[in-house]
């Protein structure tokens, strides 16, 4: 227990503040549980098991998770950045990569709302076609998916290297990286687990 108590550098102390304290858990809350949480469920629940597919399409649970839980995260960020902006040391590499972060997140959050128009079955045009950007794979519709997915990923990988590089400043105790690996190892099997599985599916299979 004391090992797991004392900080990861035992040549220096663990002494934070009340603000880094809190953006420090508000951080992690973000990108290490929200985020790769909801990347989780967009990846792998787009067709549930047991779902009649498909003849059955569209299932919410994944949408929902995802863009709720990436919303959490989004606002814990700007959170987490408010608490510590007036003390924030920008020339850190911490610092820096956690503007980039928060950067990143607002562009996929626009990148979300100009997504374009679903279509289909589940969602016909105004005229009562089934035309719309994603039924149709428009060639907006394609290049916002490869770069949602694509920035979405890269923004995890930068989050998980700033929280690191947050803990180690502030010489975190034993347990929190304990904790923290733990969980995105239980987090990384899970998503291997079910990708060999066959639950990873493409949107258009899914929802048209």
């Amino acid at each position: 227990m004391d090992w797991l108590l004392a900080p990861i550098d035992p040549s220096r102390p663990h002494l934070v503040d009340f603000a880094t304290a809190w953006h420090g858990r508000s951080m992690v809350l973000a990108w290490g549980f929200f985020a790769p949480l909801a990347i989780l469920m967009a990846r792998f629940f787009k067709i549930l098991p047991g779902q009649d597919w498909p003849r059955e399409l569209d299932t919410q649970l994944w949408w929902r998770s995802h863009w709720m839980g990436q919303a959490v995260a989004v606002v814990l960020t700007v959170v987490g950045g408010g608490l510590i902006f007036s003390q924030a040391e920008d020339t850190k590499l911490h610092g820096v990569l956690g503007y980039a972060v928060l950067t990143s997140a607002l562009v996929q959050v626009g990148l979300g709302m100009f997504r374009g128009t679903k279509g289909g079955p589940t969602a016909p045009a105004e005229d009562g076609s089934l035309r719309g950007d994603h039924y149709d794979m428009t060639p907006w519709r394609v290049m916002f998916e490869w770069l949602h997915k694509s920035f979405g990923y890269f923004t995890l990988a930068l989050a998980a290297l700033t929280i690191v590089l947050g803990m180690w400043d502030a010489n975190a105790p034993r347990w929190m990286w304990v904790s923290l690996a733990l969980w995105w190892g239980a987090l990384i099997c899970v998503a291997v687990l079910l990708k060999r599985s066959g639950f990873a599916h493409d949107t258009y299979q899914a929802i048209s």
